[in-house]
C-alpha cells in the first residue's frame, strides 16, 4: 500500500503507529491503575511486557517500511508537497520526537529487565520496588513525550493545513 488508511497521503505504517501513538499512553495509565490502585502485580507486568513487545514489533515493521519500502519520512512526507517552511517546522518537531523515541525503549527494557531479575515470581512490592517506581515513571514521561511530538509530527506533516 502506498497511502494510509486515515485519509491522508502518509503510508499504511505511519498511520499504524500514529493509532498505536494514541492508544499506548491509556493502556499504560490503565496499568498504573491497575498495580496503584487494585495491587494486581502479575495484571500489570503482563500488560507491559505486551504492550512493550507490541511497540518493539510495530516500530520494527514501521522502520522496515519508512526507511526500505518508502525511501525515508521525507519521501513519504513530499507525497504531500508541504512548504519550505513547513517542512522545517515538521523537522524539528520530528528531532524532538526522535530524542524520546529512542530513550524510550532502552528505559522501558531497562526497567522490565531489572522487574524480572529483582522481583520474585508472582510479583511483589519488594526492595526493589523504589527503583522500578522511579524507573516506571520515566518510562512513562519518555513514552508520553514519544507519543505528544509523533501525533504532533504527523499533524504538521499531514494534516494541518497547506500553507
Amino acid at each position: 500500500m502506498s497511502d494510509g488508511f486515515l485519509g491522508y497521503r502518509t503510508s499504511f505504517m505511519l498511520d499504524l503507529v500514529a493509532c498505536a501513538l494514541v492508544v499506548i499512553v491509556p493502556l499504560l495509565m490503565y496499568s498504573l491503575y491497575v498495580v496503584k490502585y487494585r495491587r494486581k502485580y502479575v495484571q500489570h507486568r503482563n500488560l507491559q511486557v505486551s504492550l512493550g513487545a507490541i511497540l518493539m514489533v510495530t516500530v520494527f515493521l514501521f522502520e522496515i517500511d519508512l526507511q526500505w519500502v518508502q525511501g525515508g519520512w521525507e519521501n513519504v512526507v513530499a507525497k504531500r508537497e508541504i512548504s519550505t517552511e513547513q517542512l522545517t517546522i515538521a523537522r524539528t518537531t520530528l528531532h524532538w520526537h526522535l530524542l524520546f523515541a529512542i530513550s524510550t525503549p532502552f528505559l522501558w527494557c531497562a526497567t522490565l529487565i531489572y522487574a524480572f531479575k529483582r522481583f520474585e515470581s508472582p510479583p511483589q512490592p519488594g526492595k526493589h520496588s523504589r527503583l522500578h517506581k522511579t524507573l516506571g515513571w520515566l518510562s512513562t514521561i519518555d513514552i508520553t513525550l514519544t507519543s505528544v511530538t509523533g501525533l504532533l509530527f504527523y499533524y504538521l506533516a499531514f494534516m494541518k493545513p497547506l500553507l
